[in-house]
C-alpha cells in the first residue's frame, strides 16, 4: 500500500486522538493539566483570577524542578460562564487525549452540567463548586478543592445565633443548584438552634432589579440576612438596594460577599457585612504566602476564586509524584491517600467522595478591608 505524506500525517493524528489517557510523555513534552474558565460572559473577571491562581501554582512547581523531571503545562478553554459553554470546553479538553487532570468550574451548576462527561473521561476533575450534592453522585473522578456548603451552613447558623444573637432570619438565595442547596442546608442547621426563618426568598442569577426581594426583607422584620448567591454582580445589586431601602439587618453570606470583585462593585454598601470564606490570608501560613505572591503578580488581593485553583495544581503535582506517573487511576489513588496536605485553603484530606476540606473562616468587611474573625474546623 502506498502512503502519501498527507495520509501518514493523518494516521499519526488519528493515533494520537485514540491514545489512552496517562500514556508516558515524550522526553521533550511536559505534563499537561486542563482548565475550564469563564474567559467571556459575566464571570470573565473571576475566570481571570482563577487562571492566575492556577498559573502561580504551575510556576511554583516548575521553579522547583517540575514533577518527575517534567514541567507542568496549563491548557485553558473558555466556558463562557454558561452550562453549554462548559460542556463544550470540557469536551475539547478531554478530546485532546494528553491531559493528566482537569480543573473545572467554581459554579456548582456548571460542575453538575459536566458530571456525566467527567465520569466517562476517567480523569481526576477538580472543582470549586460548593453544592454538597456534587460529591454524592458516586462519581469517582470528582475532587472538590473547597469545603462544601454543609460546613458553611453550620458556620453561618452557629455564628449568627450564638455570636451575633440573631433570631429573625431572612434567607436569600439564587435559584440555581448552589443557592437552593445552600439554603436547604442552612435551614437544617438552624432547626436545632430553635430558629425558623421569617423569610426564604429566591431570585434569578443576573436579575437586574432586586427591589421585590429587598422589600420582602424589610417587611419581614428580619434582624439578620443570610445569602447564598454565586455571582458577584448579584451581590453588588443586592447590597446597593438594601442600602437604598434602608434595610439595617446584619448580613452574613457565602464567600461571594467577601470577594474582591463584589467589594469593588458594591463599595460602602458592603461595609459591616460578614461572610464565611474558605480563603483568608490570616488563616494559615500557606494562605499568607499565597496572598503575598498573588498580590505582587496580579496587583490585587486574592480570594476564594483563585486560591482553590492554586491548591488544585499543587495537589495534582503531589499526587503524580506519589503515584510515580500519570496513569489516571494511580493519580486518583494517590489523591485519596493524601493526608493533611497544607494548602492556601486549608489542610486537605480527601474522603471517598472527593471532599478534601472541612473548615471555613468567618470574616468581616471593616470599611472595605476584609478582617479575619475566626477559623472553624469540623472533624467530618
Amino acid at each position: 500500500m502506498h502512503f502519501t505524506r498527507r495520509s501518514a500525517v493523518g494516521l499519526g493524528i488519528a493515533a494520537l486522538a485514540t491514545a489512552p489517557m496517562g500514556i508516558a510523555f515524550a522526553a521533550d513534552e511536559g505534563i499537561k493539566i486542563g482548565m475550564t474558565v469563564p474567559m467571556t460572559g459575566p464571570g470573565a473577571e473571576i475566570g481571570h483570577l482563577q487562571t492566575e491562581g492556577a498559573k502561580i501554582g504551575i510556576d511554583k512547581i516548575n521553579a522547583a524542578g517540575g514533577v518527575l523531571g517534567k514541567k507542568l503545562e496549563l491548557i485553558v478553554e473558555d466556558d463562557q460562564t454558561t452550562n453549554p459553554g462548559i460542556v463544550l470546553a470540557f469536551s475539547r479538553l478531554v478530546n485532546r487525549g494528553d491531559l493528566v487532570a482537569i480543573l473545572s468550574s467554581l459554579r456548582s451548576t456548571q460542575v453538575n452540567a459536566i458530571s456525566g462527561d467527567a465520569r466517562k473521561a476517567g480523569l481526576p476533575v477538580f472543582f470549586g463548586g460548593t453544592d454538597p450534592t456534587l460529591t454524592n453522585t458516586g462519581n469517582p473522578w470528582f475532587f472538590r478543592a473547597r469545603p462544601n456548603d454543609v460546613f458553611s451552613a453550620k458556620v453561618i447558623a452557629d455564628f449568627g445565633v450564638n455570636q451575633l444573637k440573631k433570631q429573625k432570619w431572612a434567607l436569600l438565595h439564587s435559584t440555581d443548584a448552589f443557592g437552593t442547596n445552600g439554603v436547604k442546608a442552612l435551614i437544617e442547621q438552624l432547626k436545632p438552634l430553635g430558629v425558623t426563618p421569617v423569610l426564604v426568598q429566591g431570585f434569578n442569577n443576573g436579575q437586574a432589579d432586586l427591589t421585590p426581594v429587598v422589600l420582602a426583607v424589610r417587611q419581614s422584620g428580619a434582624d439578620i440576612i443570610a445569602t447564598y448567591t454565586p455571582f458577584e454582580n448579584d451581590v453588588g445589586v443586592l447590597a446597593r438596594q438594601l442600602k437604598q431601602f434602608g434595610v439595617q439587618a446584619t448580613w452574613i453570606g457565602s464567600a461571594s460577599v467577601a470577594s474582591t470583585t463584589a467589594m469593588q462593585l458594591a463599595g460602602p454598601a458592603l461595609y459591616g457585612t460578614y461572610a464565611v470564606a474558605d480563603f483568608n490570608a490570616e488563616a494559615n501560613p500557606q494562605a499568607k504566602a499565597y496572598f503575598a505572591e498573588f498580590s505582587k503578580k496580579v496587583g490585587r488581593a486574592p480570594d476564594y476564586s483563585s486560591a482553590w485553583a492554586y491548591d488544585s495544581i499543587l495537589l495534582i503535582a503531589e499526587a503524580i509524584k506519589q503515584a510515580g506517573g500519570t496513569a489516571p487511576d494511580k493519580v486518583r489513588a494517590a489523591l485519596l491517600a493524601i493526608k493533611d496536605f497544607q494548602g492556601a485553603e486549608g489542610a486537605y484530606t480527601f474522603d471517598q467522595n472527593g471532599d478534601g476540606l472541612r473548615s471555613y473562616n468567618v470574616v468581616k468587611n471593616d470599611g472595605g478591608k476584609i478582617v479575619f474573625v475566626r477559623h472553624i474546623a469540623f472533624d467530618k
